[in-house]
C-alpha cells in the first residue's frame, strides 16, 4: 500500500460519520438515501462523506437500474490492518516485557525477608 493510500484511508476513518456508513456498508450494500436515513445530517453532507470514502477506495459506486448503491471494498483495510499489525507487534512485546517486570517485583514481594545480621558492640 503506497503511503498516499494509507493517508488517504486513514483520513477517511477518522470520521465518525464514515465509520458508520462503511459498518453499515459491511452488512451489505446500500442506497445514498439509506446511507443518511440514521443520521441527522443533510443528503449533501452525506455525499461529500461518501466522495471520501470512494476516493480512498473503501467503498466503490455499484448500477442497479436507476439505484446507484455503493458497497464496501475492504481492500484498503485490508492494507491499513497490515501496517497496524507491525504496531501491535511492538505493543505486545512490550507488554510482554513489563508482564515479565511484575512478575519479578511480585515474587520479590512475596518471598519472605532475608534475616539481617545483627552487628554487636565492641
Amino acid at each position: 500500500m503506497t503511503p498516499e493510500r494509507l493517508d488517504a484511508t486513514f483520513a477517511a476513518l477518522a470520521d465518525p460519520t464514515r465509520r458508520a456508513i462503511l459498518k453499515r456498508l459491511a452488512s451489505g450494500e446500500a442506497s445514498v438515501t439509506e446511507l443518511a436515513e440514521p443520521f441527522a445530517i443533510s443528503q449533501p453532507a452525506i455525499s461529500k462523506h461518501l466522495k471520501v470514502l470512494e476516493r480512498a477506495g473503501l467503498i466503490s459506486r455499484g448500477r442497479d437500474a436507476q439505484r446507484r448503491p455503493r458497497r464496501l471494498e475492504a481492500r484498503p483495510l485490508a492494507g491499513a490492518t497490515q501496517w497496524l499489525e507491525a504496531y501491535r507487534q511492538y505493543w505486545e512485546h512490550s507488554f510482554q516485557r513489563l508482564d515479565a517486570v511484575l512478575d519479578e517485583l511480585k515474587a520479590l514481594e512475596a518471598a519472605p525477608p532475608t534475616p539481617r545480621k545483627r552487628r554487636t558492640k565492641r
